[in-house]
């Protein structure tokens, strides 16, 4: 049987010394091997393993269910969150209500960036919503993103220097395995009809696109958000309010 990975994760309630070796032990025995582990948020740590026998997967999680000291949380196949929360040591919060809402706080841009990267070493279609006040890091996550996936990217509207608005790409840029990085609000407030055309026709590539401000980008184009894969926030604190209202057609120039 091919070897599967498993991500396990587990509570502490009494951290005695030589219970992470106990458990070391039990996976040994049991031949399951331990790629990565670490602690994750209080008191609670993750492993990533690996096994070639579901079997064995499942009377570990049967066994672990009899321990006093910990409390099995998850045991499952690992999902892109659970591997960056092990590498971290933290977790991507998520909302809750429609699952593909990811938030993140500048002090958290070492896992954005992260993050990212792993999302854009996906091959085929995407389409990325990227939410934030100005200048909170949000283009230089994008670049930083595309150079941990080593892939090339693209501005199809920008305001990082200064405003960019392009209605055609060279042939190397229109390749399909590039990212491409669109402001929603200078493409569909700011823009001209060759650049709209340009946008239409990236839009239907099977690529990945990184849309910044995507709610307005819904607000004023033929699009929805159905559109979108997953959507991100970066906020300067926990607490701040992703507004809209003082965004004017004059303040583009400064960074948004």
């Amino acid at each position: 049987m091919e070897k599967k990975q498993w991500y396990m994760e587990y509570k502490i309630h009494k951290n005695r010394p030589g219970l992470l070796g106990d458990l070391a032990s039990l996976l040994g025995m049991l031949e399951v091997n331990i790629i990565t582990i670490n602690g994750v948020e209080d008191r609670t740590r993750g492993l990533l393993l690996q096994t070639d026998d579901d079997e064995k997967i499942e009377l570990l999680g049967k066994m672990l269910s009899k321990v006093e000291n910990i409390s099995l949380i998850t045991l499952r196949p690992p999902r892109l969150t659970d591997i960056l929360a092990i590498r971290h040591g933290t977790y991507i919060e998520r909302d809750s209500s429609d699952g593909k809402t990811f938030r993140f706080t500048r002090s958290e841009l070492g896992l954005l960036v992260d993050f990212l990267g792993e999302l854009f070493k996906r091959e085929g279609n995407q389409v990325i919503g990227l939410r934030g006040m100005p200048r909170v890091g949000k283009t230089e996550s994008i670049i930083a993103g595309s150079v941990c996936a080593n892939k090339r990217w693209a501005f199809v509207s920008s305001t990082l220097l200064r405003q960019t608005v392009r209605s055609q790409l060279s042939e190397e840029e229109m390749n399909p395995n590039n990212v491409f990085i669109i402001d929603g609000i200078v493409s569909t407030i700011r823009s001209n009809e060759k650049h709209y055309g340009l946008l239409q026709d990236i839009m239907d590539m099977p690529s990945t696109k990184v849309v910044e401000h995507p709610d307005i980008f819904v607000r004023e184009s033929e699009y929805d958000y159905d559109l979108f894969d997953c959507i991100i926030e970066l906020r300067n604190t926990p607490d701040e309010e992703i507004t809209y209202e003082n965004f004017t057609t004059a303040g583009l120039d400064d960074g948004f």
